[in-house]
């Protein structure tokens, strides 16, 4: 067993042998499926230009030229340009599992979780005490990674405004965001939660 502070985390999750290849495979797929793909470039068929041929084909000491808008002309298409598309490629579930319990039990095995009890930010969002509760972890210079049982809007907009901080419920947890933060702090009811999504 891991432990952390008082609590005894199952090993299924958080005492996983880490591999830097797995979770750089799944990084690189999420950051893949992000993408909106929408760039487009111009291809000489697509410029607005004139056909006409725009010199004699011989006599001139010139090149041959067909259109203005070959590619080999300023402000002619693009040759081989991007066209729009989309960057998701499938990656198995099995995978997918496996990099979230080696990025979780990499924070747990680095020291870097810290499991709370109470965040009592009020019944209005409130920044200040979004800080407070970070001061009081000792954790407010540190990118943070706050993981809550369910959505929670007030707590949500409490730290929305530090750039620092996200704000994750339990079904939101995914690789990318909990090897970007230099501590992970999660709440004592996500870990059953987070048990039940692996199946431990």
């Amino acid at each position: 067993m891991v432990k952390v502070g008082e609590y005894e985390l199952k090993d299924e999750v958080f005492n996983v042998k880490v591999k830097k290849h797995v979770l750089w495979e799944v990084v690189k797929w999420q950051l893949a499926k992000r993408r909106q793909g929408t760039h487009s470039t111009k291809t000489r068929g697509e410029v607005a230009y004139s056909g006409r041929k725009i010199l004699p084909q011989k006599g001139t000491g010139n090149a041959r030229h067909g259109e203005r808008g070959a590619p080999i002309f300023v402000g002619g298409g693009v040759a081989h340009g991007p066209k729009p598309r989309d960057y998701y490629y499938p990656l198995p579930k099995k995978v997918r599992k496996l990099a979230l319990k080696m990025a979780l039990s990499d924070k747990a095995q680095s020291q870097n979780l810290i499991i709370f009890k109470e965040l009592n930010v009020g019944e209005k969002p409130k920044t200040k005490r979004a800080l407070e509760f970070l001061k009081g972890l000792g954790v407010e210079d540190k990118k943070c990674l706050l993981v809550l049982p369910q959505k929670d809007e007030v707590i949500y907009k409490s730290f929305r405004n530090l750039p620092n901080v996200k704000v994750l419920p339990v079904e939101g947890l995914n690789v990318y965001d909990v090897l970007w933060a230099d501590k992970l702090l999660i709440k004592e009811e996500s870990l059953d939660k987070i048990y039940k999504r692996f199946g431990v």
